[in-house]
């Protein structure tokens, strides 16, 4: 660790690198979204080579930005260390503690309660505070909706979330029948808000569940592609129902083969 510090500092000294030189921490905001999303993409791909190095990469942003803040003279990259340390002891009461919890829910709620002590708030002004707006909007609806549901605001039976999905696509088809394009566009987002409270009540996480789909979806337009090519045929040239029926075979194979 000391020799990758000794290293960031290096790059960004007048003898290091131009380009190292010229960041800044906004400058630096899409590498930090990019290498967490290869962090990811190692994980499901299940190659722990490929993730120890993504996970470096993901560690120098990290050390890249604590830099830029201690020439700064705002804090360092042993600050963050030691920030995060105190924060996990502190908001850990039941492991580092005496407070005593049953289970996952009440270990949560412990969490949110000294949160808002460390900012000093006595009682929360939205239990809905402090998402980020910058997470990805699914991911954003199925945290807003765990945060709610932790305080009672929940249906009780799956049943209840399916009648409410139901509903939703019914005001959509209204919608889209009327042609009225800003009715459709808040309709549609009723029904995948709707869809990803399914996906809570279901034990789904929505993010990796539509990631799944559309890593099937590439896989398969790519071989109907592939058997195309081998006949001679360009996609255009085929009709809907011809690519369909190529679609539908190598669905069926995929099927076969598991």
């Amino acid at each position: 660790m000391d020799r990758l510090l000794e290293l960031m500092s290096t790059l960004r000294s007048p003898e290091g690198c131009p380009w190292d030189r010229e960041q800044d921490l906004t400058s630096l905001k899409r590498f930090l979204i990019e290498e967490a999303y290869e962090v990811i993409d190692a994980i499901e791909a299940g190659d722990r080579n490929q993730l120890r190095e993504e996970l470096g990469d993901l560690l120098l942003q990290v050390v890249f930005q604590a830099q830029i803040c201690s020439e700064e003279k705002s804090f360092g990259f042993s600050d963050v260390v030691s920030a995060i340390v105190d924060k996990l002891i502190r908001r850990h009461p039941h492991v580092f503690g005496s407070v005593e919890v049953e289970n996952v829910n009440e270990v949560l709620g412990n969490w949110d309660d000294i949160k808002r002590t460390e900012k000093g708030e006595e009682s929360p002004r939205s239990a809905l505070e402090g998402l980020s707006r910058h997470l990805p909007a699914l991911q954003r609806a199925y945290e807003m909706q765990k945060r709610a549901a932790r305080q009672g605001f929940d249906w009780e039976r799956v049943d209840g979330v399916l009648e409410k999905l139901e509903e939703e696509i019914g005001e959509l088809r209204e919608a889209h029948a009327a042609a009225e394009s800003e009715r459709i566009r808040m309709e549609f987002g009723d029904v995948l808000f709707s869809m990803v409270n399914l996906a809570r009540f279901m034990d789904v996480d929505p993010e990796e569940a539509l990631r799944c789909s559309g890593r099937k979806f590439e896989g398969r337009f790519q071989k109907v592609e592939q058997r195309l090519e081998i006949e001679g045929k360009g996609m255009k040239e085929c009709s809907l129902a011809e690519l369909d029926g190529i679609w539908n075979a190598v669905k069926g194979e995929e099927r076969a083969d598991q």
